[in-house]
């Protein structure tokens, strides 16, 4: 069966990476998780004790970086430099400067690149904020994955929770997913939005099992259901 792209985008805690993972092994194909490389940038500005608004410094740190996603059966592994960072970028202490350091065009347009370099390939399921409208704008399936903020808050404090990683009260973090949104939304570079021919897919009622048999079923309507 010829392989084909999927774009799943969406806002902060829609579940895109579970969703995009479990999607990518039963499609046999394979799963990038954007949001990690702009996390292991912010990981890297950290531990280099620059400030978040440092544009220009952050802009060349991130250009001597090396980041290699690599695949793993629980999930994706990130290596920065050659140091292993998949539990680190997501702490809080990461989540609460991401968005900004996203924001450069600087930094998307040197993660845009590689991300693009990904998919030439096909067989990719990636997902993002700016994956249908800007990185694989050519996906065979888009879809735009969405759920209410305080569902997304309640996703993520459990997780968090069972993380051994949550610094903040169940309110706290659906104030903090409501400022990632308007932030993601808002921003000059490659805005958080639906691509025109994105399938809305609202998850607040739906199970992870659910979701991930919608979009298969989308990949059988549309391109064939891969192998």
């Amino acid at each position: 069966m010829e392989k084909f792209n999927i774009a799943i985008d969406g806002p902060a805690g829609a579940g895109k990476s579970t969703i995009a993972r479990l999607v990518a092994r039963a499609l046999g194909f394979v799963y990038v998780d954007t949001g990690a490389m702009y996390r292991a940038v912010t990981w890297k500005v950290q531990q280099e004790g620059l400030l978040p608004d440092q544009e220009l410094e952050v802009a060349a740190l991130a250009n001597r970086m090396q980041i290699e996603l690599i695949p793993r059966e629980e999930g994706q592994q990130v290596i920065v430099d050659g140091v292993d960072v998949t539990k680190e970028i997501r702490t809080t202490a990461i989540t609460d400067h991401v968005s900004q350091i996203a924001s450069y065009g600087a930094i998307r347009q040197l993660l845009v690149t590689l991300q693009k370099q990904m998919a030439i390939t096909k067989g990719v399921v990636m997902d993002g904020r700016d994956i249908g409208t800007h990185v694989m704008p050519d996906a065979e399936l888009k879809v735009f994955l969405t759920a209410s903020v305080k569902e997304r808050a309640e996703r993520r404090f459990k997780e968090m929770q069972n993380s051994g990683t949550c610094t903040l009260t169940l309110s706290e973090l659906e104030q903090d997913i409501a400022r990632r949104d308007q932030l993601d939304q808002n921003r000059e570079i490659s805005p958080l939005k639906r691509a025109h021919d994105a399938v809305l897919m609202d998850s607040t009622s739906m199970t992870i099992e659910e979701v991930v048999d919608e979009i298969l079923g989308l990949c059988k309507d549309k391109v064939g259901g891969g192998k």
